[in-house]
């Protein structure tokens, strides 16, 4: 099973700066790759980024250049820096793991709550 527990949400002016974590509690679940999406009111959930091997990592056009993912492996947190942040940015973020219990298994998709990211002009 996987427990993903998020921090680091807030309000911040446009232009300014925000770092989300992701603590990740796993155990029996093997991961294929880790990453970080939102989900504007009454939009889709979206991909931000994905990591799926130490120095690989996937970005949205609307975030690359300005956001980026990194894991610690030590402590098991992944995190996502944002910068230059606007208004478009704003959205729940949440993270995930994709993971499988066995080589054979089907990849089943972890989520956390959710951390709220409110950018103000």
């Amino acid at each position: 099973q996987v427990q993903l527990v998020e921090s680091g949400g807030g309000l911040v002016q446009a232009g300014g700066s925000l770092r989300l974590s992701c603590v990740a509690f796993r155990s029996g679940v093997s991961v294929d790759s880790m990453g970080w999406y939102r989900q504007a009111p009454g939009k889709q959930r979206e991909l931000v980024a994905t990591l799926i091997r130490e120095g690989v990592a996937n970005y949205a056009d609307s975030v690359k250049d300005r956001f980026t993912i990194s894991r610690d492996n030590v402590k098991n947190i992944m995190y996502l820096q944002m910068n230059s942040l606007n208004l478009e940015d704003t959205a729940v973020y949440y993270c995930n793991v994709r993971g499988r219990t066995s080589l054979f298994s089907p990849a089943v998709d972890y989520w956390g709550q959710g951390t709220q990211v409110t950018v103000s002009s």
